[in-house]
């Protein structure tokens, strides 16, 4: 499977970026208050448990990320809030962002393979 770069485009306020999409129709995340050089927190707008549970565990499976964890502020609410932590002696070569986008393009890839073998286990016991 060919490992292409996320498509990234800043939104109207600086600390906002869309990935794969128009304003419309991307992946809206928005940079939170209290950046720091080695932790960040972003929100994903229009996303939940479903994304945030598999997001976090493809970012702690990198090695330069310390911690990382999600919430749902409120049920009510149709965003998710993510954060990341690297370990220090990383911080001057990787950024939390780095790790979120790397985190996405990984579980991409991973359900790109996940769909191939489900179309060729399907195709081979015929497409009833």
């Amino acid at each position: 499977m060919a490992n292409t770069q996320p498509d990234i485009t800043m939104a109207d306020a600086e600390e906002e970026f869309i990935i794969n999409g128009e304003k419309e129709t991307g992946l809206r995340i928005r940079v939170l208050p209290g950046e720091e050089p080695g932790c960040a927190s972003f929100q994903i707008t229009d996303e939940d448990h479903t994304l945030g549970n598999a997001l976090r565990y493809m970012i702690m499976k990198n090695p330069k990320v310390e911690l990382c964890g999600y919430s749902i502020p409120h049920p009510s609410e149709a965003h998710m809030n993510i954060r990341i932590q690297i370990y220090p002696e990383f911080e001057d070569e990787f950024r939390p962002v780095d790790a979120l986008l790397k985190g996405l393009d990984d579980l991409n890839d991973l359900c790109g393979v996940v769909r191939e073998k489900f179309t060729e286990a399907r195709d081979a016991h015929g497409k009833n």
